[in-house]
C-alpha cells in the first residue's frame, strides 16, 4: 500500500467562522462542492446532527457521481475532518481535511486535504490520473467555496 496527499488552497475575503460553516454543515455543500452538479438526479441523505462532529451525508448517482458516504469526525474553529468512504464507482476509503486559518483583516486561508492508502494499482492510476482530476476538482471547489463565502 502506498500513502498519498494532495492538497489545495485559496484565501477567501471572509472570516473564517463563516466559511467554517459552509463545510462543517453538509446541507452547505451544494453550494459549493465540485462533485454536486454530476448528476441532477443525486439522491443525497443525511444523518446525525446536521452539523459538526458526527453529521452524516450519503450520496448516490449516476457513474460520473458514484456512491458513498461522509461523516465529520473533526470539527474544532480552525479544522473540519471528514471521513470520506467511496463505493462507487471504485472502493476508497480517505479522509478529507479542512484547515482555516484567519489571515489580516477578516481573510480566511483554506487548505483543503485529502490524504489516505492506495493499493500499487490504484498509485499508478492516482499518478496518472486521479491526482490532476481531484486537483482540478479541488480549485473548483475551492472557487466556488471562495464565491459562497464572500456573497454573504
Amino acid at each position: 500500500m502506498t500513502d498519498f496527499s494532495m492538497s489545495r488552497s485559496t484565501t477567501v475575503d471572509a472570516p473564517a467562522d463563516r466559511v467554517h460553516r459552509l463545510v462543517d454543515d453538509f446541507h452547505h455543500w451544494p453550494q459549493w462542492s465540485p462533485w454536486e452538479g454530476l448528476d441532477p438526479a443525486m439522491q443525497r441523505t443525511y444523518a446525525g446532527p446536521p452539523s459538526g462532529v458526527g453529521s452524516i451525508y450519503r450520496w448516490s448517482g449516476n457513474r460520473k457521481a458514484g456512491e458513498g458516504a461522509m461523516e465529520i469526525v473533526e470539527s474544532t474553529p480552525a479544522r473540519v475532518a471528514v471521513d470520506l468512504e467511496f463505493l462507487k464507482p471504485f472502493k476508497a476509503r480517505n479522509l478529507t481535511t479542512f484547515e482555516l486559518e484567519q489571515v489580516g483583516g477578516g481573510h480566511t486561508r483554506v487548505v483543503w486535504t485529502m490524504s489516505g492508502r492506495r493499493n500499487p494499482v490504484m498509485a499508478i492510476a492516482g499518478r496518472l490520473f486521479f491526482d490532476r482530476a481531484i486537483g482540478k476538482d479541488f480549485d473548483r471547489g475551492l472557487a466556488s467555496l471562495k464565491a459562497a463565502a464572500e456573497a454573504r
